[in-house]
């Protein structure tokens, strides 16, 4: 049962990456991004998906931090791919240039972490975890919504 926890916590083991697990993390918030791009209902989808590794993510918060014994464990990344998902969120799939921005946009606020998501890894716990990678989510949806309407032409920004 451990094994399952930790596979779905570090996202098919992405976050048990030597290197940089969060980063790992972030691209395999970028392959799922992807994939439901392709569907024709992607703010759907995507918002079921957030929603749905939220509250599996938050249940086994304290269990990930007593497995790791320590607090906020670098194999959970589930919140780098929840926090990816937001950051590239609208109505249609996002183009291969969005996935690009956003990976880089979302990966810059995950490490800078503007307030308050900072303050979010006090709550402790699946909250405390998650919610810091949310804040930054959001805003890099903001950013994003800056770019696509005042930078390019949205016709570069969703997929075909």
């Amino acid at each position: 049962m451990n094994r399952l926890k930790l596979a779905f916590v570090s996202f098919g083991f992405l976050g048990l990456s030597p290197f940089a697990p969060g980063t790992a993390g972030t691209l395999g918030g970028v392959l799922l991004a992807w994939l439901l791009g392709r569907s024709e209902n992607y703010l759907f989808w995507s918002l079921c998906a957030c929603a749905l590794l939220y509250a599996v993510g938050r249940s086994l918060g304290e269990w990930s931090e007593r497995y790791a014994g320590g607090k906020d464990p670098g194999f959970f990344v589930v919140d780098e791919v929840i926090g990816y998902l937001l950051t590239c969120l609208w109505t249609r799939g996002p183009s291969p240039l969005a996935l690009t921005v956003a990976f880089f946009l979302f990966r810059f606020l995950d490490i800078v972490k503007p307030p308050p998501a900072r303050r979010m890894e006090r709550l402790g716990g699946g909250d405390g975890i998650l919610l810091d990678d949310v804040v930054s989510g959001l805003y890099g949806l903001l950013v994003m919504t800056i770019l696509r309407l005042f930078v390019l032409a949205p016709e570069n920004w969703v997929a075909g």
